[in-house]
């Protein structure tokens, strides 16, 4: 348990989706976790899951992508593990070739291969909701971002609660 912090639940999962509202459009959802800020509650993440959608595969001579991400403040753009707002991110690539018959080269990343079994947590969010962010590029069709993140709700000293709440809004 993070010192200064004691647990008033047990494990809470939480699942959903974000969808571009065109292809290549970046898409923002807002999740409200309805913390009880006036009692010093925050979340404690303890695991996250992001399965995003595949790259378009049918053009050629092209480079398409797909890139989302989890944060613990609204974001104008995907964001990457180097930011201190993110707490989870992926990406797929797939490059095309005109003469060949499948794609020439498949990438795929995510934060959530990070070992997380010696870790307590990997995160706290003392505000009261988190963002999940979606962009494709390239692509001709729709990408999609499921997530799932687990945690537990904990309520922080006074002390804790302050400092946890201030480096979530400077990290902005």
């Amino acid at each position: 348990m993070p010192a200064g912090l004691k647990p008033n639940s047990g494990n809470i999962v939480i699942s959903g989706s974000v969808v571009e509202t065109a292809p290549n459009t970046f898409q923002e959802t807002k999740v409200d976790l309805q913390l009880d800020v006036l009692s010093r509650e925050v979340f404690v993440l303890t695991a996250i899951d992001l399965n995003m959608s595949l790259p378009d595969s049918d053009l050629t001579n092209n480079e398409t992508l797909v890139r989302g991400s989890l944060s613990t403040t609204s974001r104008t753009s995907v964001g990457t593990i180097a930011a201190t707002n993110v707490f989870g991110a992926g990406r797929n690539a797939l490059v095309n070739d005109v003469a060949a018959a499948m794609p020439v080269g498949i990438y795929s990343d995510s934060s959530t291969e990070s070992p997380h079994a010696q870790l307590e947590y990997i995160g706290i969010i003392a505000t009261n909701d988190f963002f999940a962010q979606i962009l494709g590029t390239g692509n001709t069709r729709v990408k999609a971002m499921d997530y799932r993140v687990w945690g537990y709700r904990a309520i922080a000293s006074a002390d804790t609660f302050a400092a946890l709440t201030q480096s979530e809004l400077l990290s902005a």
